[in-house]
């Protein structure tokens, strides 16, 4: 009898044990690993069969105490038929799916974000640009959020610009000291070439303050677009000029000889040594006198006072 009540009593530990686990079991299912709600997800979608997802716990669309943090059926859509083990989720971000329907998961959320209110009808938006052709949302870094690696997600399209900011003469974007988004606002604007301010001069003048001026005399090319004697990109010219001086100047400014030359009465006929040899083949530049071309308060070259007048 005793023998009998031992074999009862541990058949009732067996089974109490084996009723915990599987309630342990079906809570641990019903638990969300990473975002609100997704444990309806993460029941198929395991760790250790898919751990490129999880790492989506690391980024801001992983933050639990931020209520505005999105769940998987957010962005992949209820998937009712895929989560019964047909088909795939209603929104997949692989090439089969068109840009304008991934866009429009993220846009559902961002697009509230004044950063991204002129991407309607943006360059990018209109070349079927997608946001997961730039941005990868389950990785725990976003390398084209970051200036260090942010150039290398442009330069895939961008190859261009990758040669132009390989010469010599470049803003310090290979370093990782600025990034494309520092003058670029790649989800729409409403300045030309996507540029952060309404004009390109605007946008150059938010670190190069010294050359909004006012100035008495202004250069006129440098209130209308800094791209007509720079390359922002790179070049091999100095300070990022298209051409080395006196060809770039030449090429809106008449050459001229030294104020000397005229002040003897010395003027060279165009086809003399003189017109070009004082400042091309001496080897003199422009910028040896017109020190501030980018506007200056003293007195114009091109249009003296009456004291200023060589007699």
């Amino acid at each position: 009898m005793k023998r009998l009540r031992q074999i009862l009593l541990g058949w009732m530990m067996i089974g109490a044990w084996m009723a915990a686990g599987s309630a342990w079991s079906a809570d641990d299912e019903a638990k969300d690993l990473v975002l609100r709600g997704d444990s309806r997800c993460t029941a198929c979608h395991e760790p250790g069969e898919f751990p490129q997802l999880f790492p989506i716990g690391k980024t801001r669309h992983g933050t639990m105490a931020d209520a505005r943090t999105p769940s998987c059926t957010n962005c992949h859509g209820e998937t009712q038929k895929h989560s019964e083990g047909q088909g795939t989720p209603d929104i997949t971000y692989g090439h089969q799916t068109e840009a304008g329907v991934k866009n429009g998961a993220c846009l559902g959320c961002h697009k509230r974000d004044a950063k991204r209110s002129h991407w309607e009808g943006s360059t990018h938006q209109a070349r079927n640009v997608a946001c997961t052709s730039c941005h990868k949302i389950h990785s725990a870094t976003d390398p084209v959020r970051d200036k260090r690696t942010q150039a290398e997600v442009c330069y895939k399209c961008h190859k261009e610009q990758r040669a132009q900011a390989s010469r010599p003469s470049h803003h310090p974007v290979p370093e990782g000291k600025m990034g494309c988004s520092d003058c670029h606002n790649v989800h729409g604007s409403v300045g030309p070439k996507l540029m952060k301010r309404d004009s390109v001069v605007e946008t150059c003048y938010t670190c190069h303050m010294e050359k909004r001026g006012p100035f008495v005399h202004s250069h006129e090319p440098v209130n209308d677009d800094c791209t007509h004697c720079h390359n922002p990109h790179g070049t091999t010219a100095e300070s990022m000029l298209k051409v080395r001086p006196p060809f770039l100047c030449h090429q809106c400014h008449t050459p001229h000889v030294p104020a000397q030359a005229s002040l003897y009465g010395q003027l060279p006929t165009p086809n003399s040594i003189g017109w070009n040899g004082a400042s091309v083949v001496q080897g003199r530049g422009c910028l040896n006198c017109h020190t501030q071309i980018h506007g200056s308060n003293n007195p114009s070259a091109t249009n003296p006072t009456p004291q200023f007048l060589f007699r």
